[in-house]
């Protein structure tokens, strides 16, 4: 079996003997590597990541032809099979784990003696969910007649996608319309070797056999908390290391990352901001030493774990997908620019997700996906990136949707502030589980609602109501006459709103 690696190569030695010249979406005569028959498309989507799967089965149903190729063995991209989905098993069952070891359920009268924590069997839970949700992609595709195709797709021609397998043999499709949907990867650290043993990226933190005693992490973002979060909850020892001054990554709401940084510290989650990773050694013991100093300049300082998980951000992937041999430039972060209708330079191809501007998010790939082959078909093509929400799935989790506070003073918007804490809300007072608040700004001369933020139990669900509000040009005090049900978190929403738009909540 050759390499991924050995097989871009191949295809760069190869790609010029392969036809690119087709008139419009006409067949041409193709004699492949592996001697298969070509295949004739109206949509090939290259990528089945959410952006990917979601946009090839909804050209299906528009009545396109489609062919969505995928190099990996299973469906759903990065998110199903390495990102949000098994994290999201993790979180949730090393929550339940932490909740029943710690005080909590003893707590709430819920004694339990002799606990004890089976990774083993964790790991399956997780590892169960996303071969039921990978093999759902899978049936999902036979039952919208989507042609799956097992191989790295690779551009050829205008109008021409070539998958060649890990054996080397080929198959060409010629289509109408290319759809890229090749997401991103993890971006490495100068210096630093991936081993995923000890020296983990997000792939191989979710993957860990054991609970290291101690585990840095470089990078106090998103995915950092996350997984960090997930080990701390285990029973490792968890220091964040980052760069920026304030947790939770770029788009955050200075005051709810301080919020959500107390809170993490308070369940035993270190950080050190402001501060730089220099580099990382093993030792002959097996622990790694981390040498760091203060961003601004400063005496070095030497921490040591037993698990070093690097994730600093993720980059394109866009490399070997033979965009430049059709004239397709990246920008300088390595992304393909497009127009307002997702489409590059070469009018027949377009781009979604991760390998464009703006965040990488897998529901902003979907959306983009969706409209991106309604617009093929005819139809409008519109998105409001200011509505497209963002969350943190710790427990608390942080959502947010629309403009920060720091965003408005910036662009010197006129605005008002609503706060209310779940200290305060009857529902997560019963439950015990009071952390944080929800914040709501709105335009001080409209009462249009402007950016919603929230820290707290069920914030990730919370925030749809926002992205639905704004998405509809809402008024705070629209959201306030809506009636919610009692006693729900969400009602916290409700009073947040109220305190914006009339400058005082009923319950706080």
């Amino acid at each position: 079996m050759q390499s991924w690696t050995q097989i871009y190569r191949s295809l760069a030695t190869r790609s010029h003997q392969l036809p690119c010249k087709l008139h419009g979406a006409s067949a041409v005569s193709v004699r492949t590597y592996a001697d298969k028959a070509a295949i004739d498309a109206d949509v090939t989507v290259v990528g089945s990541g959410p952006g990917g799967y979601v946009a090839a089965i909804k050209a299906a149903q528009l009545g396109f032809k489609t062919v969505c190729v995928e190099k990996n063995i299973t469906l759903g991209g990065t998110c199903l099979n390495v990102g949000c989905i098994p994290s999201k098993a993790l979180l949730n069952n090393s929550y339940l784990y932490h909740m029943a070891h710690g005080k909590d359920f003893e707590s709430r009268g819920i004694e339990i003696s002799g606990l004890s924590l089976n990774l083993e069997k964790m790991m399956a839970q997780k590892s169960g969910a996303v071969k039921a949700l990978t093999g759902g992609i899978a049936h999902l595709f036979k039952q919208n007649k989507v042609t799956h195709v097992s191989g790295f797709g690779r551009v050829t021609g205008k109008n021409q996608v070539t998958a060649t397998t890990a054996d080397g043999s080929e198959q060409v499709i010629n289509t109408k319309n290319i759809l890229i949907a090749t997401g991103s990867e993890v971006t490495p650290f100068p210096g630093i070797q991936i081993d995923e043993d000890t020296v983990v990226s997000s792939t191989g933190a979710l993957s860990l056999k054991k609970v290291p005693e101690e585990m840095i992490v470089i990078g106090g973002g998103v995915i950092g908390v996350e997984l960090g979060s997930v080990w701390q909850r285990l029973g490792s020892k968890v220091t964040a290391v980052e760069f920026l001054g304030h947790v939770g990554g770029m788009g955050i709401d200075m005051e709810m990352s301080k919020t959500f940084q107390r809170i993490l510290q308070k369940q035993g989650f270190k950080f050190k901001l402001g501060t730089k990773v220099m580099g990382a050694t093993k030792r002959p013991d097996g622990k790694i030493d981390v040498a760091v100093e203060a961003a601004a300049g400063g005496k070095n300082e030497t921490l040591t774990c037993d698990v070093l998980l690097v994730c600093i951000g993720r980059r394109p992937f866009t490399q070997n997908l033979g965009l430049d041999s059709i004239g397709i430039e990246l920008d300088n972060r390595g992304r393909i620019p497009v127009n307002n209708r997702f489409q590059t330079k070469v009018p027949s191809i377009f781009a979604i997700g991760d390998v464009i501007a703006g965040p990488m998010l897998a529901h902003k790939a979907e959306d983009e996906g969706i409209i991106c082959v309604e617009g093929m078909a005819g139809g409008a093509v519109h998105i409001d990136y200011n509505c497209v929400p963002s969350v943190i799935y710790t427990h608390p989790e942080v959502a947010w949707v629309g403009k920060t506070e720091e965003q408005l003073k910036e662009e010197g918007v006129p605005y008002k502030v609503g706060k209310f804490p779940f200290a305060a809300n009857s529902r997560a007072k019963t439950n015990a589980d009071t952390d944080g608040m929800v914040k709501i700004l709105s335009h001080k001369e409209t009462d249009r609602m402007l950016g919603a933020h929230i820290v707290g139990t069920g914030a990730g669900e919370m925030i749809n109501e926002a992205a639905l509000a704004m998405e509809y040009g809402a008024s705070c005090e629209d959201i306030a006459r809506v009636c919610h049900a009692h006693p729900t978190v969400s009602e916290a929403f409700r009073e947040a709103n109220l305190a914006a738009s009339f400058g005082k909540a009923i319950n706080f």
